[in-house]
């Protein structure tokens, strides 16, 4: 027990009858003992704590709670139904703490242990807020959340809205630009989808088998219940259908966001150091609405970001496709944190090497030998000199986009720096056009050492496409290279040399291989991949350790989890709700839906009195103002759920209902006040 107030702390236990899915629920009975005792006993044992209160409502159906409280004598506090910022805001006042530990009474199985550790890392790094769900790594019912009583009580004052109101701590989290956070990872990998919280009938009933048997085994730690479970694993069946905080999710994105000036005021500052304020012209201020939209992000979790004015957004943009699973996937993060452990870069290569090139040897149709790069742009130029040095020539055919490296963006408006001499080595073909093919072939014949291309994008191959091309280029010696940069881990888990059935010479792989971390790979033929030895391919951090760890994690995640599958279902599902919305909104004149299920795209077009950077301003802008990032892709990742397919269709529903407005009235420029966005360049 602490002996002054000046470092009192407080376990405030939140209450309420009133569940909408399960009424009544923390006075459940679990094994003869009502759920809120199982809660509080545990809480009483929290090592660093020194007061205990139930904190719940003044509505007349908590009476109960407080009558409980009383003949248990336990402190209770009741204060308003729904603004629970208020209720804990009060108790701060009134107690003056100087930490707070925030638990929920639908939490039975919480552990002492784990919530002094979260207690301590508050204290111990000086943190504002400290919780273990910031990313969830713990099972569902674990949950703590510690924090300064100022720093509860200065988001009490700034908090506006129903739903920071409502979710206590829900502004600290967004906002984490104005509070220090810190999270205590589980040490143990793979417990974030158990399920051992209160909040339906299923969950009930997973709780009284569970509890039953503690009876025998005894309560004395998370690990009493995970040796159950090993032991019956069936148990988990009973509640694993449901989603993690589905009702918080459900209320998290508000109706319409409009506040961006924390992100204005940052592309000043940034501006004064960086070009554009950004790295990528892709993420810059040139693809997105300036005061319409954010240009500062702060932190992802699953499907959502959040932007440096605290806004959240479900994200169909993915960091522009490297996000595969999702924001701060456990599996990921063990992954990485574990080789933390080990280092990071040697002065020699590691077996992690090996044990990528291995997983990308047996899944990947062309992979024979392997070499890894960090970005897709290092190894689409290394698979173009792989090629000039097999062959002993110097043209090549380019059919999308590859990256930023001269050899490539000569061929593109973008072109600025580029000698002319490197500019006049490369030609540029459309996707399906075996014809311009055939006649680059003829009028420079024996000339070409390679053609890459996209094998897969926005439009399907017609015909025989493909086929007949690798069968052109064999025939005249060219080396066809397929950049799977996009399509690698997300059509296929070979790719979409896999999905097509068309093995290339060479391929490259990057942007979802390391869900984020700065990976990539060419792969091919081990005769032409053998030129590796001789030509200069060769960087200080093509081993680097954490990126090859969460590489491996990711493949052995997608077998094991059956990702691809669950991303082409979720992707169709978004896909159908978006055509039947273009229908009903009769925009079929201005919008077009294009692309596969994992990747898709919205084309717009425009008229004689709308130019499409107009439309797409527009879109863009209702999309987020609807709590929805995009960029005019939707890029899909496992992470995205049936609760985001919801939100994402309501955001489109908003949104075309307001072109069409703007369109048939012909208004558009007055909607977005002089604010066009133009396109980088266009390659596809």
């Amino acid at each position: 027990m602490a002996n002054d107030n000046k470092n009192l702390t407080i376990a405030v236990i939140q209450a309420r009858m009133s569940s909408t899915r399960l009424p009544g629920k923390v006075l459940h009975k679990l094994d003869g003992k009502p759920v809120l005792t199982w809660v509080i006993e545990s809480a009483k044992k929290i090592e660093g704590v020194d007061k205990i209160i139930v904190a719940t409502s003044n509505d007349k159906s908590d009476d109960v709670i407080a009558k409980f409280c009383k003949s248990n004598s336990v402190d209770v506090f009741r204060g308003h139904l729904e603004d629970v910022l208020s209720r804990f805001a009060a108790i701060a006042r009134k107690y003056k703490p100087k930490y707070m530990l925030r638990i929920t009474a639908d939490c039975p199985l919480l552990d002492s242990g784990v919530a002094a550790q979260v207690l301590q890392l508050l204290k111990t790094t000086k943190s504002d807020y400290t919780s273990n769900t910031a990313p969830p790594t713990w099972p569902n019912g674990l949950d703590v959340e510690a924090f300064t009583s100022s720093a509860l009580l200065k988001a009490d004052k700034a908090a506006k809205g129903d739903f920071f109101r409502e979710h206590l701590t829900s502004y600290i989290y967004s906002n984490r630009q104005s509070f220090k956070i810190s999270n205590l990872e589980c040490p143990l990998p793979g417990l974030a989808n158990e399920r051992w919280t209160l909040d339906t009938e299923e969950d009930l009933l997973f709780l009284k088998e569970v509890t039953k048997r503690l009876r025998k085994n005894k309560f004395k730690s998370y690990i009493s219940v995970l040796e159950i479970l090993d032991k019956e694993p069936k148990l988990r069946k009973i509640n694993s259908n449901l989603i993690r905080n589905e009702s918080t999710i459900i209320k998290s994105i508000p109706k319409r966001i409009t506040n961006f000036k924390n992100s204005a005021k940052l592309l000043t500052q940034a501006e004064k150091l960086i070009p554009l304020g950004s790295q990528t012209f892709s993420k810059s201020k040139l693809q997105f609405p300036v005061g319409h939209a954010p240009l500062f992000l702060t932190h992802g979790e699953g499907s959502n970001v959040w932007d440096v004015d605290g806004n959240k957004y479900i994200d169909l943009i993915n960091g522009l496709l490297p996000v595969v699973l999702g924001y701060n996937d456990p599996d990921i993060n063990y992954a990485i944190k574990s080789q933390i452990d080990n280092g990071i870069s040697f002065s020699l290569a590691t077996k992690l090497e090996y044990d990528l090139a291995q997983r990308l040897v047996d899944i990947i149709p062309c992979a024979e030998k392997v070499r890894f790069g960090k970005n897709g742009s290092d190894v689409t130029s290394a698979a173009i000199r792989l090629a000039r040095a097999y062959t002993g020539r110097d043209r090549v055919i380019v059919c999308g986009y590859h990256g930023w490296h001269d050899w490539y963006i000569g061929s593109t408006t973008r072109k600025k720096g580029v000698p002319k001499a490197v500019q006049d080595l490369t030609h540029t073909v459309a996707y399906n056009d075996l014809e311009s093919v055939e006649k680059l072939l003829q009028n420079y014949k024996n000339e070409f050492a390679a053609m890459i291309m996209e094998p897969i994008n926005f439009a399907p191959p017609q015909g025989n496409y493909l086929k007949d091309l690798q069968n052109l280029l064999k025939k005249s010696g060219v080396v066809l290279i397929f950049d799977e940069i996009v399509s690698g881990f997300r059509m296929a888990l070979g790719g979409g040399q896999e999905y097509l059935g068309i093995t290339p010479d060479l391929a490259t792989f990057g942007k979802a291989m390391g869900n984020g971390m700065p990976i990539s790979a060419v792969t091919g033929r081990a005769d032409i991949m053998n030129e590796m030895e001789e030509i200069f391919f060769s960087g200080t951090f093509g081993g680097e350790t954490l990126s090859l760890a969460a590489a491996i994690a990711l493949i052995d995640k997608l077998k094991s989890h059956n990702v691809i599958k669950t991303i082409w279902s979720t992707g169709n599902k978004v896909k159908q709700e978006i055509q039947k919305l273009i229908d009903q909104n009769k925009l079929a004149e201005y919008v077009v839906l294009k692309g596969h299920a994992p990747l898709s795209l919205v084309e717009l077009k425009g008229n004689n009195n709308i130019e499409v950077p107009m439309l797409r301003t527009l879109f863009i802008k209702e999309m987020v103002a609807n709590g929805i990032l995009i960029n005019s892709t939707n890029n899909i990742s496992f992470a995205h759920n049936k609760l985001d397919i919801l939100k994402i269709t309501e955001a489109y529903s908003t949104t075309f209902k307001k072109m069409a407005k703007v369109i048939c009235q012909g208004n558009i420029s007055e909607e977005l006040n002089g604010v066009i966005i133009q396109p980088v360049f266009k390659v596809r």
